[in-house]
């Protein structure tokens, strides 16, 4: 689709979803996204029917497998892990985390440096100041050692 838009070594794996037919989506330079995710648009209810707003994804975000993202804006050195699920028209702010099965409610806002899990998803925990690092190191080293596996056709 013409509305996303991958600026530079992204990977995203097999089974994902990326709804860019209902609004642009912006995912930045060296992301993963993992198996089985599904990347969509915020949306909002008004008398008149639904809107959908862009979706902007930072540079240096890793997204685990199975996870559903409907934020409206993840920053970047951000980690969100397995089976999570992030609300409508959240912000992740830089450099935060997101633990395995976390349940974010629509519209939270994740400051920086922060842990949230849960459901619903709160603050557990602080990231250390070298987060920033850490992320481009491990998004990067998983770039250069990523090996693409070739799948089966369906029939």
């Amino acid at each position: 689709s013409q509305n996303i838009v991958l600026n530079g070594k992204t990977i995203i794996k097999a089974d994902c979803i990326i709804r860019g037919d209902l609004a642009n989506i912006r995912i930045g330079r060296l992301c993963v996204i993992g198996s089985g995710s599904v990347i969509r648009p915020p949306f909002k209810k008004f008398s008149k029917g639904v809107a959908f707003f862009p979706l902007h994804i930072g540079d240096h975000v890793f997204i685990d497998g199975d996870s559903v993202v409907a934020a409206a804006k993840v920053g970047s050195f951000v980690h969100i892990g397995k089976n999570c699920v992030i609300g409508r028209r959240s912000v992740l702010k830089d450099c935060c985390k997101i633990l395995d099965g976390t349940v974010l409610a629509p519209e939270t806002v994740v400051p920086p440096f922060t842990i949230f899990g849960g459901s619903p998803g709160r603050c557990v925990g602080e990231l250390s100041e070298c987060t920033q690092e850490v992320m481009t190191d491990a998004t990067r080293s998983y770039y250069q050692h990523f090996l693409p596996t070739q799948t089966k056709a369906k029939k």
